[in-house]
Parts: structure tokens; sequence; C-alpha cells
């Protein structure tokens, strides 16, 4: 799947007459908003009526595509999005940028404390990528979770 076009005002990409709803937020980039972002999307899954499992696993992708921008970001906040498609949650992180590389999958030594955050999104999500904001400094990683709709399970 390509790049989709989070974190852009005007919806696109959306099929006609697709019901789509959006929240947009953003976070200090410290370590603590972590658990900031994490609750602030839960909350509006229970208010859209996703079940459980999904905010489960919504939080887990939330956590480590927040702790990830965090690490690596220049600015001061992180933008986040949640996008509830028809049979999908789209979660976009971006922050204001650090270099040119991209995010990667890192198989890190047994030891390694770090570095497989990417490694749970790819295993939890249906999709996921990352592209270089469309307007401004940054990066936006996004990742898409299939689901059943609102109340329905995974």
């Amino acid at each position: 799947m390509a790049p989709g076009n989070a974190l852009i005002p005007q919806l696109t990409g959306a099929p006609s007459g697709t019901a789509v709803r959006r929240y947009a937020f953003d976070v200090p980039a410290r370590t603590d908003s972590v658990s900031l972002a994490r609750r602030r999307s839960t909350d509006m899954l229970t208010g859209w009526g996703h079940h459980e499992d999904l905010h489960e696993t919504a939080a887990l992708v939330i956590s480590e595509l927040v702790t990830n921008a965090v690490v690596h970001t220049a600015g001061d906040h992180i933008l986040c999005e949640l996008t509830d498609l028809q049979r999908a949650l789209r979660i976009a992180v971006r922050d204001l940028g650090c270099g040119s590389a991209g995010p990667r999958l890192c198989y890190s030594d047994d030891d390694e404390e770090r570095g497989r955050g990417l490694l749970l999104v790819d295993a939890v999500s249906s999709a996921w990528g990352a592209h270089d904001a469309p307007y401004g400094p940054g990066r936006i990683v996004w990742a898409e979770l299939a689901h059943g709709g609102p109340g329905l399970p995974c």
C-alpha cells in the first residue's frame, strides 16, 4: 500500500459516500507524552464505539510511533491523527524531522532493549509506512489496523 495523506487538512482517497471520522491532536515531544497520546486515542476509540481489542492494539501502535517520534524529532511537539475508515483504523504520527533517514525495521540482538518498536507495529498492522510531510518539515509514520467496524471485533 502506498503511503497515504495522513495529517493533511482535506480528506483524500476515501471513496465517495464513505463515512470517515478523524481526530487529530498534538502532544509535547517528551517521553511522558506517550501515555497521554495513548489515553487520548483510547478515549476517542471508546467514543466511536470500537471493540476493546482494537483499543489495545491501537494503544500499542500509538505507544511505539509516538516513542519513535519523541526520540527522533528536532521539534517540541508531535502530531497524532486517528482516521476511522470503514474497515480500518489509520494511525498517523508526525514529527518535525531530524535527518534524512526514515524509519526501518530493526532486527536487534536479544540483549538490545531498543529498536523493536516497528517490528511490533509491523506484526499487528495490516499495513504501515512512512513519508516526508507534504508541507513543512518532518516525517509521517502511519499504520492501519483492520477492524470489523464500531462495536465489532477486529
